[in-house]
């Protein structure tokens, strides 16, 4: 008994729940802003630490100690670093976020770009969505595309999704969502681009094979000094993904994926970013909406 009232003693005195030291923070918040630009100020700490519990879990790391040790000190960083960049990197998305951004696309952009190659038998429209994340983006501009394509306009399209993190890039892949997930697709869109699951627990929606077919999904650091993508886009989107970056960075992401679109090519930004829209070459035609010369 007085053994079990001295170890319980102990549990109470040790620090818990268990904290990222300074020194460890510092260190991970550095290598994963020259690893991907990202910026951790300290009052990301805590998320941090949230984030990181699963990851030492997978580990067997009890403590945070252990797994910075484990990270730092025994040779695994290179193989680690995938996951570490999956735990602590921010993935907010949704369908049809920033709706005015694809009415856009549908109601001027689209038709502006294939009245520019209408000498074209079957114009070819190909898209980005720079960080796709888990795919709701790229797949909501498929679905625009997809609308136009079968009802004004006679054109082939695809879209690339490019992520850093290897864990969103497979959801997207997978292209499996929560039901609740896809409410703002428009009812008549849910119809024809998803297929619910046969299981009645589940739950689940997953866009149809048909749309699918249109899309690549591939892995990209932004912070690469290049990208191996071709430089005939005629859309990329960069939204909300910026803002995690500091200045300097901002703009030579910025400019690197302009780099990578046709003339008359349009970049949407988020809207917290039009900043960065206005050191570029290129003309501001909408809020945040951007068409290089």
């Amino acid at each position: 008994m007085a053994v079990a009232l001295l170890a319980d003693a102990r549990r109470k005195s040790l620090p818990y729940p268990d904290q990222l030291g300074d020194r460890d923070f510092v260190r991970i918040a550095n290598l994963v802003s020259r690893q991907t630009g990202i910026r951790l100020p300290p009052s990301k700490r805590t998320m941090i630490e949230t984030r990181l519990r699963k990851r030492m879990r997978a580990c067997a790391k009890p403590t945070f100690d252990a797994y910075c040790s484990y990270l730092f000190d025994t040779g695994v960083l290179e193989a680690e670093l995938t996951h570490l960049i999956d735990v602590v990197t921010t993935n907010k998305t949704d369908f049809f976020r920033e709706p005015d951004h694809f009415s856009f696309l549908a109601n001027r952009a689209v038709p502006e770009l294939l009245a520019r190659r209408h000498g074209e038998r079957t114009p070819h429209l190909k898209l980005w969505s720079a960080a796709s994340s888990n795919g709701a983006e790229a797949y909501t501009m498929a679905m625009v595309l997809a609308e136009l394509a079968s009802v004004k306009h006679r054109f082939l399209f695809s879209i690339l999704g490019t992520d850093v993190s290897t864990r969103m890039l497979a959801s997207a892949r997978r292209a499996v969502y929560p039901a609740g997930f896809v409410s703002p697709v428009p009812e008549p869109m849910q119809r024809r681009y998803f297929m619910r699951s046969r299981d009645p627990e589940a739950n689940e929606v997953r866009v149809v094979p048909e749309l699918r077919q249109h899309m690549q999904f591939s892995a990209i650091n932004l912070m690469a000094d290049t990208y191996r993508f071709d430089h005939n886009f005629d859309a990329i989107f960069l939204r909300n993904v910026l803002i995690y970056f500091e200045k300097d960075t901002q703009i030579e992401v910025a400019r690197r994926l302009v780099s990578h679109l046709r003339p008359n090519g349009y970049l949407f930004l988020g809207h917290s970013e039009t900043w960065v829209g206005n050191s570029l070459n290129a003309r501001q035609v909408a809020p945040s909406i951007y068409q290089v010369s």
